[in-house]
């Protein structure tokens, strides 16, 4: 199974992006999560909405908005509130973690390999095949 992050931005304008893309294809979204981390000192979170697998391909999206939303723990802001109607929307839960920041890594392709080893330790995710 290939599993790939999907990066549409920082959750400024593109998080619109990210809510239509779970709304029009919600028979597929397993789950929504929000990566909490600190950047330079700033609480910031990542909205990413995972994707079921694909039939044919055996391909999974997991769409993600990085580092770009302050974390709604510390600083409430409208973006985390149309995430949360979403999962209204789709009757899903928020999943929450905290991770490490992706710029500690020395490329980004590496900080989405870490992210896809956190989800499926904790079967977020199904695992390597």
């Amino acid at each position: 199974m290939i599993q790939r992050f999907i990066e549409l931005g920082e959750g400024y304008s593109d998080i619109y992006e990210l809510i239509e893309t779970a709304k029009s294809n919600h028979h597929r979204v397993s789950n929504l999560l929000a990566l909490h981390t600190t950047v330079k000192d700033k609480p910031l979170t990542s909205l990413v909405v995972a994707m079921s697998p694909t039939n044919t391909g055996n391909f999974q999206a997991l769409y993600i908005c990085r580092e770009g939303i302050p974390n709604p723990h510390i600083t409430q802001n409208k973006r985390y509130d149309l995430f949360k109607e979403l999962s209204t929307y789709l009757n899903k839960d928020i999943i929450e973690m905290d991770v490490k920041p992706s710029t500690i890594f020395k490329e980004k392709e590496l900080y989405f390999h870490y992210l896809i080893g956190i989800l499926r330790l904790n079967h977020l995710i199904p695992p390597l095949q």
